[in-house]
C-alpha cells in the first residue's frame, strides 16, 4: 500500500506538477483538480472510508516525492490531509456524513487555521472566539496565513470559549466555507508558488460544528502542528534531493577546461556536502516518523523540522551556483527552490522555535 502511495506520488509529481507548475504560477490558480485526481488526498484515512491508511513511516517517501515538484504545494496537500485525518478520526457522526467522503475523494479540500495577526509563534495568545448558544456554535474573529482561503470548503479553526487569558479553554471547530459569516481577504504575494492563495480570514458569527471540545484543543492543534512539521522536514528533503540531481546532472553533461564540470574538485566537494547533509536530514526525518505520536515525538520532529528546511536551503543556493548563470533561469527550478525552503523555514514553526522545543527538552532532561 505504502509503495503505491509513493508511485502515486511520484507519477503526479513527475507527470502533472514539474511539467504545470509555471503555468499555475503565471495564472495564479491553485490546481484543484489535478490535486483531487492525484488519489492522495485522503492518506492516513482508514481504507474502511476511501483513504490508503498510511502510516507515519510510510508517508516519508510520499511527500519527499511531493517537495522534489512544488513545496508549497506539498504543503497545502499536507494540511489537507491533517484536516481529513482529524474530522475521520474523531468526527461525530453529522460531521463524518457531511464531510469525510468529499475530503478523502478530493472533491472538497480542509484547512487548518491557528495562527492570528497578534499572535504567530505564540499560538497560547489567540483571541478568536467561540460562543455555544443552546445546541449550536458560533465563531467570530480573525486569522492570518490561511492556506488555501476561498478554495478549502471545511475550515478547522482553533478558537477560545471563554472570556479569561490562556489556553485551558480552547476548541476546535469545523466551519464550512460557504457560511455567510466567513470573509477571505486578497492573497498575499509570495516569491513563489502564487498559484496557492494564502489570505487572512474574517469569522462574524460563523456557525461551527464542535470537533473537539474546549479543554482539549491547544493539545489537539500542537499534536496536528507536530504531524505538519513532519511533513515539512520530508517536503524539505524532496526539494533538497531534486536540487541536488539537477546539479550532478548538469554538472556531468557540460563540460569546462576539458573536463566535467563536476570533475573540478571544488564543485565535487560542493556537491558531497550537499548529499552528506540530505542523508543526516533523511535520518532526522525518518526518526521523527517513528516517534510520532509517542514520547520524545516532538523534540524528535524539532530536529528534523529545524535541520531539513535549512539543510534544503543551503542545498539550492549550492546546486544554482553549480549552474552558473543557468541557476536562475526557468528552464530550472532552483531560483524557485530557494523561495520555497525559505517558507519551508517558517511554515508551522520557524527553526527558533523549534530550538525552543529543542532546549526545554534539554533543560528538562538535565533536571531530571
Amino acid at each position: 500500500m505504502s509503495e503505491s502511495a509513493v508511485e502515486r506520488a511520484r507519477a503526479f509529481t513527475r507527470e502533472v506538477v514539474q511539467p504545470s507548475v509555471y503555468a499555475w504560477e503565471a495564472s495564479a490558480t491553485y490546481p484543484h483538480d489535478a490535486v483531487r485526481d492525484s488519489g492522495l488526498t485522503g492518506l492516513f484515512v482508514e481504507p474502511a472510508d476511501g483513504g490508503l491508511g498510511l502510516s507515519f513511516p510510510q508517508a516519508v517517501d510520499v511527500f519527499e516525492e511531493l517537495g522534489r515538484g512544488d513545496a508549497a504545494l506539498a504543503f497545502s496537500i499536507s494540511m489537507h490531509n491533517a484536516v481529513t485525518t482529524a474530522i475521520a478520526g474523531v468526527g461525530d457522526d453529522a460531521l463524518r456524513e457531511r464531510w469525510v467522503g468529499p475530503l478523502v475523494s478530493g472533491e472538497e479540500l480542509g484547512g487548518f487555521y491557528l495562527t492570528e495577526p497578534h499572535a504567530g509563534s505564540d499560538a497560547t495568545a489567540i483571541t478568536t472566539r467561540g460562543t455555544r448558544t443552546g445546541d449550536t456554535w458560533a465563531v467570530s474573529g480573525a486569522k492570518a496565513w490561511v492556506t488555501l482561503g476561498g478554495v478549502a470548503s471545511a475550515l478547522l479553526v482553533v478558537a477560545k470559549t471563554e472570556e479569561e487569558p490562556g489556553h485551558r479553554d480552547v476548541a476546535l471547530f469545523v466551519i464550512d466555507a460557504a457560511d455567510p459569516g466567513v470573509r477571505f481577504s486578497e492573497p498575499y504575494r509570495k516569491a513563489a508558488s502564487d498559484f496557492l492563495p494564502i489570505t487572512n480570514l474574517e469569522l462574524d458569527n460563523a456557525t461551527a460544528h464542535l470537533l473537539v471540545p474546549p479543554g482539549q484543543g491547544m493539545t489537539a492543534a500542537l499534536g496536528a502542528i507536530d504531524v505538519a512539521r513532519f511533513d515539512i522536514a520530508a517536503i524539505s528533503n524532496g526539494l533538497h534531493a531534486e536540487a541536488l540531481d539537477i546539479a550532478v546532472r548538469y554538472t556531468s553533461e557540460r563540460s569546462v577546461f576539458g573536463k566535467p564540470v563536476n570533475a573540478h574538485q571544488g564543485i565535487a566537494w560542493a556537491l558531497a556536502d550537499v548529499a552528506t547533509e540530505l542523508e543526516a536530514a533523511r535520518g532526522l526525518t525518518r526518526k521523527a516518523a517513528e516517534l510520532l505520536g509517542r514520547e520524545g515525538g516532538s523534540v524528535a520532529v524539532a530536529h528534523a523540522k529545524r535541520f531539513g528546511p535549512d539543510a534544503a536551503l543551503r542545498a539550492a543556493i549550492q546546486c544554482s551556483e553549480t549552474l552558473g548563470a543557468y541557476g536562475w533561469l526557468h528552464d530550472y527550478p532552483l531560483a524557485r527552490f530557494i523561495a520555497l525552503a525559505k517558507m519551508l523555514q517558517v511554515v508551522d514553526g520557524s527553526a527558533e522555535i523549534q530550538r525552543i522545543v529543542i532546549a526545554r527538552d534539554l533543560m528538562r532532561r538535565h533536571s531530571d
